[in-house]
């Protein structure tokens, strides 16, 4: 493999000074409680109004809106909400026999409260509400609560508001960044702790549910958005080039990548992508200007394999393939945060309507996690139960375990149950001795 284009910049990490920052806020609303999410809404966002969004306004909001946008979003929520529903319906409660009268099942239990931020500061991610709403709604969690900026004299975007409404949010806390995720966690202005908070943010929000994680779950730490697209000689290089410019505008960190196995269509896109990014509006164009000169890739690779290893490393957010064979890349590609098959699937499309969370990992989380889904909002909880002929096999096996780790009480816990159902059977309590010492390390 080489690089046409390497980028000039290594992947940010983790900023102290942020960290820092959102530290100091933290602990003023764990401390201050209500009074210091208004306060900070006013520094940051210039809001003076309510803090939560009353029932009647969360209704209104469609009727600041025209009938085509109404019908834009509703048509977003049933594909999301439909494959939720898919969702849900493939993870599945069981109870089973495991021999010897043991029987152990799975319940799935939907968290009680979920936090469900809402970015809206330079852009309006209505689809955003969209996603972790809905999803959390079809999981049966029983109250979802979502955060989101609220501006000046305008509050929160209507196209916001109505997105929530349809989703079926619970209520709305108008407070954006690392504010609004406290809220969500305190309970602050709802009366209700979030059990888990997940949604997409800037590297303030980022950081927030970083520093909040143990006290309640959270999907993944996401941010900066990133795009990478295997294409062979096959490939629009002027819709891989789009693709590109398209991602890019998220912000000025926003990693977009090319892998391809044709040269000529990797000259063709490093000569394509500066005229896309040019034709954008602002802020957009400077936006994606910035995260191609400075994180904007494209590596020639020798072959499809290659270009799987390439891609598994880099283990992107969205992964598009514009490629023959598409079956051959969906069997073979391991590492992604969602997976957009042919030049038809785009990745705007994802993010806006098509299905598909678009709540991703980030930063090569997508060696280890998938995106959101239903099952991030529920519990997956074991039970058994045991008929005392169960403790015949059962028991002795436990005890000897237990005394081989050295844990003697959770040993006779076992002997008493075997001492009381069968008084007049001797049984095997004692494990074989094992040769064993430690060195000096312990």
């Amino acid at each position: 493999m080489y690089y046409l284009k390497q980028a000039r910049r290594p992947i940010k990490a983790r900023d102290t000074t942020t960290a820092a920052t959102v530290a100091g806020i933290l602990t003023d609303i764990e401390r201050d409680g209500e009074a210091a999410v208004r306060r900070l809404n006013r520094d940051f966002d210039g809001w003076h109004g309510d803090l939560l969004v009353d029932t009647e306004q969360l209704h209104k909001a469609g009727s600041r809106l025209p009938e085509s946008v109404r019908a834009d979003l509703t048509f977003a929520r049933d594909r999301v909400r439909e494959f939720a529903r898919r969702q849900r319906h493939s993870v599945r409660e069981f109870e089973a026999p495991l021999g010897d009268g043991i029987i152990a099942g799975q319940r799935l239990v939907p968290v009680t409260t979920a936090g469900c931020y809402v970015p809206g500061g330079r852009y309006a991610h209505a689809a955003s509400a969209i996603m972790s709403v809905c999803t959390a709604n079809v999981a049966g969690v029983e109250h979802v609560i979502a955060a989101t900026p609220a501006h000046g004299d305008v509050g929160i975007h209507p196209a916001i508001l109505y997105a929530l409404q349809i989703s079926g949010v619970t209520q709305v806390i108008a407070a954006g960044g690392v504010q609004g995720v406290a809220a969500l966690a305190f309970g602050i202005a709802t009366g209700h702790s979030a059990d888990v908070i997940v949604g997409p943010g800037n590297q303030f929000v980022a950081e927030a549910k970083r520093r909040l994680f143990g006290r309640v779950g959270i999907d993944v730490i996401a941010g900066p958005t990133e795009n990478l697209i295997i294409a062979d000689e096959s490939a629009d290089a002027a819709i891989v080039s789009a693709d590109l410019a398209g991602q890019a505008e998220h912000g000025s960190d926003s990693p977009v990548w090319l892998v391809t196995t044709s040269a000529e269509l990797g000259e063709a896109v490093l000569e394509a992508t500066p005229l896309a990014i040019a034709s954008l509006p602002e802020p957009a164009r400077s936006n994606a200007a910035d995260a191609w000169r400075d994180y904007g890739e494209i590596v020639v690779v020798a072959h499809r394999e290659e270009a799987c290893l390439v891609s598994d490393k880099y283990a992107p957010e969205h992964l598009q393939v514009q490629a023959a064979d598409l079956d051959w890349w969906l069997a073979n590609l391991k590492n992604y945060g969602s997976l957009f098959l042919g030049e038809e699937t785009t990745v705007a499309f994802g993010d806006k309507c098509s299905g598909p969370n678009h709540i991703l990992p980030t930063r090569g989380a997508a060696r280890y996690s998938g995106g959101l889904s239903v099952g991030k909002f529920l519990k997956v909880l074991s039970y058994q139960r045991m008929e005392r002929e169960g403790c015949r096999s059962i028991g002795p096996v436990a005890a000897r375990i237990s005394r081989l780790e050295g844990m003697e009480g959770h040993a006779r816990t076992g002997d008493l149950r075997l001492a009381k159902y069968f008084p007049d059977e001797n049984f095997d309590l004692e494990p074989s001795p094992v040769d064993w010492r430690p060195d000096e390390r312990g």
